[in-house]
C-alpha cells in the first residue's frame, strides 16, 4: 500500500503525498480530508477501542481494573494459561429496517484482547472476575508466602 495520508498526533489526516492530485468526484468534492476522523469516528467507527486497564498492588493480591462500559458479564472471555491471564471481549451487531420502498441493514463487529503476564506470586486458583457499572474487576490474591508480613519489633537478646 502506498501512503497517502497518515493519522496525526491530534487525530487530524496529515498528507504525505501533498503534490498529488486526486481525480475530482462530484460527490467526494463536498468533502475536506479534514473532516473525515470526526465522520468515521461518529458514523463508522461504532468498534471498541483498546480499553484502559489500572493494575494495582495491595498487601496480599493484585488487582486489574478494566473501564469496558455498555459490555455484558456474557460478552467477556477470561483465560488463564501458563502464567497468561487474557482478557477479551466480542461483539456483534446486527439491524434491519423494512419499509415500503427500500431494506436497510446495518451490521457492527468489535472486539478487543488484552495480555498480561502474571508474576509467580499470584495463586492462580483463587482468581476472581467481577463486573459492574462498566468496570471489569480482576482480584488476584498472592500466594501465602508472597503476603506481606505486618512488621514486628525484634527484641535484643
Amino acid at each position: 500500500m502506498t501512503n497517502l495520508a497518515t493519522l496525526g498526533k491530534n487525530g487530524g489526516l496529515a498528507h504525505k503525498n501533498a503534490g498529488t492530485s486526486f481525480p475530482s468526484l462530484s460527490w467526494f468534492d463536498d468533502f475536506s480530508l479534514n473532516d473525515f476522523p470526526s465522520l468515521l469516528s461518529s458514523n463508522f467507527n461504532s468498534g471498541i477501542s483498546l480499553p484502559k486497564v489500572n493494575i494495582k498492588e495491595v498487601a496480599d493480591a493484585f488487582i486489574v481494573e478494566m473501564a469496558v462500559p455498555g459490555l455484558q458479564k456474557s460478552d467477556f472471555d477470561i483465560n488463564l494459561d501458563n502464567q497468561m491471564l487474557s482478557i477479551s471481549a466480542e461483539l456483534k451487531n446486527e439491524n434491519e429496517e423494512s419499509e415500503k420502498d427500500y431494506t436497510r441493514r446495518e451490521f457492527g463487529y468489535s472486539s478487543f484482547k488484552r495480555t498480561f503476564s502474571l508474576p509467580e506470586t499470584v495463586d492462580e486458583n483463587k482468581i476472581k472476575a467481577n463486573y459492574n457499572e462498566g468496570i471489569l474487576e480482576i482480584f488476584m490474591p498472592k500466594k501465602e508466602a508472597a503476603k506481606q508480613k505486618p512488621s514486628r519489633t525484634i527484641k535484643i537478646s
